[in-house]
């Protein structure tokens, strides 16, 4: 066979030989299936031979030379992964579904332009190269065709025709091969020619959607026995794979597996698949799927095997039509496991579609065989990615192949009729039905709507030529889609409940569902009529007559009546929306309305008035339904519903909800401006009164008197009010709203303008807010960007809050306060706006009907309703009743409609007077409004009733509107008067007296506001006695103390209050402060309650021994504090309080809270921040004011303090050893006596110079420093607490530094009060500590430390210098030496101590950093003074005696500068510790910036370091590094860096893609979160990636980015985490949460540095808290499964 001489007609016999003896040897040998082995082997010994026939040579040279003569496809057609990220532009794409992969966007024209990015639900691929696809730049640079190319060449002109022949006979072999074994069903049996060997079986288990990942681990543990994890594998594989081989071995012991499987799936739903198979008919299924991949690779090298693949797949069978390998494997595709779909629809897109004439074959294909297709996956569970039906958007989105399936196949019929098939459920008037939905039709109906979606696809793109076949079919299309909206007429209607609540809420979301999924499919149906003038007049006929039909099933039973009203009389029948069903579901009316607006849009009604059925149209029938909907959304508001429940409340939200709006509410508002255009407008409003249930208070002789007598319902009154506003309110929508192309004059970017400027009338608003409030096309776009601009000005955010659009000013006179598309809540804070913005201006408040585009003229008469009879009647009447304080009978809304009714008339007259040469107008408003009612009852005119109301006391806030009628009334009648400009003298008169009255208001709105905040101050005032009054009686509120709201009482002073006395540096400083629970004052001294500063301290670290910190400070003790005080006894008052109400709450619910109370956590009382200990407050015990007193002749010097200590150190030894031998330890060194120095009181016991409350406090804080910092249980007596303290006071220190240097702020001066008080607390504890613990514990330590730097052969263990962080060194032995002075009465001095253990540690890092310096290479010498050369040359001296025997250094420049910038980390941080321990003030020069030499002097230090070293050459034999706190990984800049990230793979599932990529912003790791692959164990319980890695790396504190979700994630610990907005920001200035916007986002460096610093601060454990206790939803998150 590798010789490619067989005969072709015992090839496939050949092959399949081979693949019979080969095939079982290599798969399936075993229970695991061996993958690294199966690779090797299979393309040795099946696909090589394979090769070597279809080259017939070497294959790596055959194939090299195919893909050297082959032209590359223009085509890119990567196909997407899972998550990869995708780009569409919304400038150039034909549609949305028109994306590029990463790599021909960048090199693409469309990254200049505005683009979209998502990230992929893997299955599609990239369309560059594809020019139906975009509008421009359909090509990137790489895939850019070649001029010399002929493209349209035949592919196989270039190949030989044996080698075509032969290519044709391996690839029909082994596609039917594959096609037989992944289509093969039965279990134990082989197709011909292969051979079953062997009498091993797997049991095999398949994936389903039904059931969850925990039902199938438990399952798998009983039935096959395994452990949790290798369950959780099973169970990963099936769900990425489709199927799994759960166990392996003979019939009985799988067949035994799988009825237990069985058994334990089929209680509630259907069982699991699975399947007893024989492991050849396995192994032959895998090589099947290998088969078909390398098929997929090989067509690769050259179009020509692409395209002869392409012929064998769709070549006919020997069963005739539809029996092609292609249609074979489409038809089989539910019977698939998702791995075999996977790598078929991979082939296929590899193929098929990749080949232009090929892709038009498969197309017909797919449409031939719809109809099964989708039956098949709707009875299937799998995802739609999954299904075969989801290649249809490769090719229903083309726009030449959508025009020739729609004409050839029918294709638009056939999805609507497939669709209307599976939605068989109608009630007796052929309506759809959604009662009685069970859980398993919602979910049939759910996959039933992707039918919608294809229909979609096939619309997408209007036709812009049009020929009589597709007009033919477009309309049959229509026909079948007016059946469907036939079905949904009327659907779900409801009836009015009285008397009682309805019993069960009727389902209503899938009515509702199926309209949210049309929406779209209705607009493109009119846009598709719209391109061509006779398909629009076919449509509206057919739409015309379909309506009809609907109306004719209606009229049965219903009253013909009389309504006159005004001297107008009109016939209609008897129809009462409260009492008669009503449906929300008109879908043909409002078709209808929307071909009628666009017969007025493309004037097509003016130019073929003979073909339209105009005169037919009976506008009564049209406006019935749309009037009956209306009035049902105004009674459901005056609450004449309530018993129906929420469904209806749901309904009508929907109605208006702009998802809808645009074919519901919008809709019925055009059919009844059609209607009433063509009626008698007064014959129009009667009907409308009629409907509304309000004719009989209106028709009546005395309706201006109606209220004069009592009505005894105050309900009815109430209703009848809301509905009159509300019919008052749809007269002003019908005659104001012309926005809409066709019913107005406008452009579709007026009514865009129009509707941002509506919107930002409410309040400036981000842009993600005014996307929301737009409807979106097909293509989701709302047309925004194109306007945004001319209505609105953008201010940029902060580093909090985002953009905001703001209104232009000269925009606000096109606010409509009865714009449509308010909610009252919209309309009534619009108003409130718009007067405010008027008031600030100085202007009126009055805010009048704006100027409104002309109507179209199919709409023209619309503006007669204005002065017509019977509307007018209507004003007249509530405006009399109006004369009379309401007392309910008349509402102010009902008034202030009729008066925007009246102004919109004179607007509108404005117009008419502005727009017409001559005088003689048909539109004379005032003149109507001027005429008093006919005798006998001579009502008096509109007018006249405007004159009387405008002095109405009870009218006060109508009064600017009444007047600016009136004024503008004298100014109509003066343009109609005199032709002249100028105005008479009396107006200007008028307008000076308006201005007075204008000033009167004024003051007396200035004297109510005052007025109003006097009262709140004095109510506020009462309320702090109260809250004081509780504090000082806390004992009687215990009990209640967690319905006290703390933040009212934010406003208690909780700061230390300071009182300084300047003067010489021993003066005495008293510090006052005020306890946050009992309000008492107080100085803080040794001997009164100690004062408490709550703290939160934060962790790190394991079991080991703390004294010596390595210099890298990989972990550490944090201590924060938010800086409030309490007196150690009201603390623990409160703090009991607390624990006694966590075990209330646990009897009462069992969920987190956001603090911890076993792990002593509370919060603050004050500020609620976060704590789990309190420091306490201690008074400074050192009056000197620098760190030594200037060292008097009697302290000795280093040399000589060296030996004392080193004496008093032996005899400390030896006292210790010998107790430990009394206590009858052996003595390991059998040590002489050493005799004490003079002076030296081994035996000497100090005074505790603490009051038992300030130790019992230093306890605590010790203690909780220790459980924290170690995570161990509390223990009093380890000799390790003093330790954590001073670490804990070190490592503090070192962060705050850190952070001073990261913000370039001085060192002193520039911490907020808490971190101040902080350290200042923290470090007088640290030198209070020693006094509670053992005096032998902390001299021992002292005489360890002490060894670390000089160095002691008693004392084992001394690490080397190099491990040693120099700046805990020396906080410890400052902070410890004091229980070694206490026994020393010689009088040495602590201050010269210090200063020696300043200067021993400081030459100690000075040799620290140049061990680990490496000096650089001669480079150009600086020149430096003669101070510097000083210390150059010091400097080279001593690193060249450190180095013996290595290369000496003879240029000191750039190490001075390595030690000058390894050292003054420690030396900042030392300065702020002595300031904070001695008090001592920190020079000015530190107040601008820390200076080398200012910093030296502070510290008693040469500036010349090494003068400590040379000074005392002799004593010195040391060792230290520079300081580094964690710095945030590094952040991407822009969001396509992001994204690469987005398609990481999981490290632990073999490849497969991370669901959700978290990336661990600490050390850059990237781990896949929220998966049962990558749960770990820890402390014995099962947790997600994000809570492990937050051990390893940030102590149980971690800090990610969910890169999919563009999220911040926080935790802390297992239970405690929250979300964070990311840093990264749009054009826009808004973050992306989830990308579903997919707008280009951004780096923002001020947002970057906030999250950086909470880090730095170690403040995430309290934002934390702080985000948990404003959203209760985070307590209850599962955090650590993260």
């Amino acid at each position: 066979m590798s010789e490619g001489n067989l005969l072709l007609t015992n090839l496939p016999k050949e092959v399949y030989q081979h693949l019979a003896c080969y095939v079982p040897k290599i798969y399936c040998l075993g229970p695991n299936l061996n993958p690294q082995n199966e690779d090797l082997l299979t393309p040795l010994l099946l696909q090589s031979p394979l090769e070597w026939y279809l080259c017939g040579e070497e294959p790596s040279v055959g194939l090299a030379k195919l893909e050297q003569n082959n032209q590359p496809s223009q085509l890119c057609g990567h196909v997407f992964k899972v998550g990869e990220p995708t780009y569409s532009c919304r400038e150039c794409a034909a549609d949305p579904t028109c994306v590029l992969c990463m790599q021909c966007f960048l090199g693409s024209v469309h990254k200049e332009h505005r683009y979209r990015m998502t990230t992929s639900g893997g299955g599609g691929f990239c369309d560059c190269g594809d020019t139906e696809a975009w509008k421009k730049g359909p090509y990137c640079q790489k895939h850019e065709p070649n001029i010399s190319d002929s493209s349209q060449k035949d592919p196989l002109a270039n190949m030989s025709e044996e080698m075509i022949v032969r290519t044709h006979n391996v690839f029909s072999i082994i596609l039917k091969y594959a096609v037989d074994m992944l289509t093969w069903d039965k279990e134990d049996e082989l197709p011909e020619g292969l051979e079953v060997r062997g009498d091993t079986y797997y049991c095999m288990l398949f994936n389903d959607e039904v059931h969850t990942y925990e039902q199938v681990i438990y399952t798998l543990q009983k039935a096959v026995n395994c452990t949790q994890k290798e369950a959780v594998s099973f169970a990963t594989i099936v769900d990425r794979d489709g199927r799994k081989s759960v166990r392996f071995g003979d019939f009985q012991f799988c067949e035994q597996a799988k009825s237990v499987i069985v058994r334990n799936t089929s209680r509630q739903t259907k069982p699991l698949r699975v399947q007893v198979m024989h492991s050849s008919v396995v192994a032959h299924q895998c090589f099947a799927l290998k088969a078909l991949t390398w098929l997929g690779k090989i067509i690769r090298y050259s179009d020509a095997l692409r395209r002869i693949l392409c012929q064998v797949g769709l070549q006919r069978g020997p069963e005739g039509e539809n029996s092609s390998l292609v249609d074979t494997l489409m038809l089989c595709d539910s019977k698939m496991w998702k791995g075999a779909r996977n790598v078929y629809h991979q082939l296929f897109m590899s193929s098929l579609l990749m080949d232009s004439k090929y892709k038009k074959l498969f197309a017909i294909q797919f449409a031939k065989n719809y109809e099964c297709l989708q039956s098949d996956y709707v009875k299937d569970d799998h995802d739609r990615e999954f299904s075969v039906t989801y290649l249809s958007v490769q090719m229903f989105t083309v726009p030449s192949l959508a025009r020739m399936l729609i004409t050839e196949e029918n294709l638009m019929t056939t999805i609507i009729r497939t669709f209307m098939d599976h939605l068989r459920h109608r009630d007796l008037q052929g309506h759809f039905q959604f009662e009685r939905y069970t859980a398993q039709q919602a979910f049939k109906f759910r996959r039933v709507q992707s039918l919608i979606g294809d229909l979609k696809y096939v619309l997408i793109s209007r036709p812009t030529e049009w020929t009589d076949q597709l007009r033919e079919k477009y309309l049959e299309g229509f026909d079948a889609f007016l059946e469907l909206l036939k079905c949904m007429q009327g659907m779900d209607p409801v009836v009015r409940q009285v008397g009682q609540h309805i019993e069960m809420e009727p389902e209503w979301e899938a009515a509702f569902t199926l309209q949210m999924k049309l929406t779209h499919i209705i607009s493109m149906m009119q846009e598709w009529c719209a391109s061509d003038e006779r398909v629009l007049i076919e449509a509206y006929k057919k739409c015309l007559s379909a309506l009809t039909h609907c109306h004719s099933g209606f009229t049965d039973g219903e009253q013909p009546i009389t309504l006159c009203m005004c001297g107008h009389s009109v016939d209609t029948i008897r129809y009462c929306v409260s009492q008669e069903k009503v449906s929300i579901h008109l879908p043909v009316s409002r078709l209808l309305a929307g071909l009628h607006a666009l017969l007025s849009k493309t004037e097509v009604a003016y130019r073929f008035p003979e073909q339209l059925p105009l005169s037919e149209l009976s506008p009564p029938m049209l406006i019935e339904h749309p009037l009956r909907c209306l009035i049902l959304c105004a009674q459901v508001h005056a609450g004449m519903w309530r018993r129906n429940g929420f469904s209806l409340v749901n309904q009508i939200y929907y109605y208006h909800n702009v998802k809808c709006r645009v074919e519901m509410f919008d809709k019925d508002l055009i059919m009844l401006q059609a209607g009433a255009s063509m009626m008698d407008p007064n014959h129009f409003l009667m009907i409308m009164l009629s409907r509304f249930e309000l004719y009989h208070i209106f028709s009546s002789a005395d309706c201006r008197k109606r209220y004069s007598r009592e009505n005894a319902n105050k309900d009815v009154l109430q209703q009848n009010n809301t509905l009159i506003e509300e019919m008052l309110h749809l007269v002003i929508m019908i005659v104001g709203e012309r926005y809409t192309a066709g019913v107005g004059q406008v452009e579709s970017s007026d009514e865009t303008r129009r509707e941002i400027v509506h919107q930002l009338c409410i309040r400036p608003m981000a842009h993600s807010e005014l996307v929301k409030a737009l409807s979106e096309n097909e293509n989701k776009e709302t047309g925004m960007e194109r306007v945004i601009d001319s209505v609105s000005l953008f201010k940029k955010p902060g580093v909090t809050g985002r953009g905001l659009y703001k209104l232009r000013p000269e925009c606000a006179k096109m606010f409509n306060l009865y714009f449509y598309h308010y909610s009252r809540a919209d309309q009534s804070k619009a108003e409130e706006a718009q007067r405010k913005i008027k008031r600030q201006n100085g202007e009126d408040s009055v805010l009048p009907p704006p100027v409104l585009p002309q109507f179209g003229p199919l709409f023209a008469s619309l503006v007669n309703m204005l002065q017509c009879d019977v509307l007018l009647g209507i004003l007249g009447a509530v405006l009399q009743w109006a004369m009379e304080p309401s007392g309910g009978h008349w509402s102010e809304s009902m008034l202030q409609r009729v008066l925007h009714l009246i102004g919109m008339g004179l607007v509108e007259e404005q117009q008419h007077l502005i727009g017409s040469a001559d005088d003689d107008t048909n539109f004379n408003f005032i003149l109507k409004i001027s005429r008093p009612g006919e005798a006998p009852a001579n009502t008096p005119s509109i007018l006249a009733l405007l004159e009387t109301l405008q002095n109405a006391p009870h009218l006060e806030v109508h009064k600017d509107m009444i007047r600016w009628i009136l004024k503008t009334v004298t100014n109509i009648k003066t343009t109609r008067v005199c032709t002249a400009s100028a105005p008479p003298s009396d107006s200007s008169g008028h307008s000076q007296e308006e201005m007075v009255r204008d000033k009167d208001k004024a003051e007396r709105k200035r004297k109510a506001e005052m007025a109003r905040l006097r009262r709140e101050k004095i109510m506020a005032q009462m309320s702090e006695m109260q809250r004081h009054f509780i504090n000082e009686n806390k004992e009687l509120f215990q009990q209640s103390l967690e319905e006290l709201d703390p933040s009212t009482s934010s406003t208690l002073e909780h700061r230390y209050t300071h009182t300084h006395h300047t003067g010489k540096c021993g003066s005495e400083r008293r510090q006052m402060v005020t306890c946050i629970l009992c309000q008492e004052e107080q100085e803080i001294r040794t001997d009164v309650h100690v004062w408490l500063n709550e703290c939160y301290c934060v962790c790190v670290a394991d079991k080991y021994d703390p004294l010596f910190m390595h210099p890298d400070l990989s972990f550490g003790t944090h201590t924060g504090s938010c800086g409030h005080i309490m007196h150690s006894h009201c603390w623990q008052r409160y703090f009991e309080a607390v624990q006694a109400k966590e075990q209330r709450r646990q009897q009462r619910l069992r969920v987190h809270t956001s603090y911890d109370v076993e792990n002593g956590e509370f919060l603050c009382p004050l500020c609620e921040c976060l704590s789990n200990t309190v420091i306490p407050l201690l008074p400074l015990t050192k009056t000197s004011c620098s760190v030594c007193v200037c060292c008097s002749s009697e302290q000795p010097d280093l040399s000589q303090w060296l030996s004392i200590i080193s004496q008093q150190m032996k005899a400390l030894l030896s006292a210790h050893r010998k107790a430990a031998d009394a206590e009858g330890v052996d003595d390991m060194d059998g040590v002489n006596d050493c005799p004490p120095p003079d002076g030296f009181k081994l035996d000497y016991s100090p005074k505790n110079p603490y009051s038992s409350t300030i130790k019992e406090m230093l306890t605590t804080f010790g203690t909780a420093t220790y459980k924290v910092g170690l995570k161990v249980h509390p223990n009093e007596q380890d000799p390790r607490v003093p330790i954590m303290c001073w670490g804990s006071c070190a490592y503090t220190i070192q962060c705050i530094e850190r952070l001073l240097v990261d913000e370039e702020k001085p060192l002193f001066g520039s911490l907020p009060c808490r971190q101040d008080d902080c350290l200042s607390s923290l470090t007088r504890f640290g030198s209070a500590c020693w006094t509670v613990s053992s005096h032998t514990t902390v001299q021992n330590h002292f005489i360890r430390l002490l060894a670390g730097l000089v160095p002691d052969p008693r004392v084992e263990n001394t690490p080397c210098i190099l491990d040693i962080d120099m700046f805990h060194l020396l906080v410890s032995l400052v902070l410890s030496h004091p229980a070694i002075l206490c026994l020393d009465s010689s009088g040495l001095s602590a201050d010269a101590a210090q200063l020696h253990f300043l200067h021993l540690v400081t030459v100690a890092h000075v040799v620290q950093i140049l061990l680990t310096s490496v000096p650089e290479e001669m480079r150009m010498e600086q020149e430096s003074g003669g101070a510097e050369r000083e210390e150059e040359e010091n400097v080279c001296m001593l690193y060249n005696t450190l180095r013996t025997g290595l290369h000496e250094v003879s240029s000191g420049w750039h190490l001075w500068h390595c030690v000058k910038a390894g050292i003054l980390p420690y030396l900042r941080a030392a300065a702020l510790f002595f300031h904070y321990l001695n008090g001592a003030p920190a020079p000015p020069e530190f107040h601008s910036a820390g200076e080398w030499e200012a910093l030296c002097g502070y510290l008693c230090l040469p500036s010349n370091l090494l003068q400590l070293y040379y000074n005392n050459q002799d004593k010195a034999s040391l060792k230290t590094v520079n300081i580094m706190i964690r710095f945030i990984h590094s952040w991407f800049h822009e969001s396509n860096d992001l994204l690469i990230l987005v398609a990481s793979r999981c490290p632990k599932s073999g490849g497969d893609k991370s669901r959700a990529p978290t990336l661990c912003l600490v050390c850059g790791a990237m781990l896949c979160s929220q998966s049962y692959c990558c749960q770990t164990e820890l402390e014995g319980e099962d947790v997600g990636a994000c809570t492990a890695h937050t051990f390893a790396c940030g102590a149980g504190v971690g800090i990610f980015l969910r890169v999919r979700e563009s999220q911040v994630l926080f935790l802390a610990g297992k239970t405690k985490g929250c979300f964070y907005a990311p840093p990264y920001l749009d054009d826009y200035g808004e973050t992306d949460q989830g990308l579903r916007r997919g707008n280009p986002l951004h780096l923002c460096q001020e947002r970057y540095r906030k999250v950086q610093k909470l880090w730095r601060q170690h403040s995430i454990t309290e934002e934390i808290g702080h985000a948990q206790e404003a959203n209760q939803t985070l307590v209850g998150i599962d955090w650590q499964h993260l």
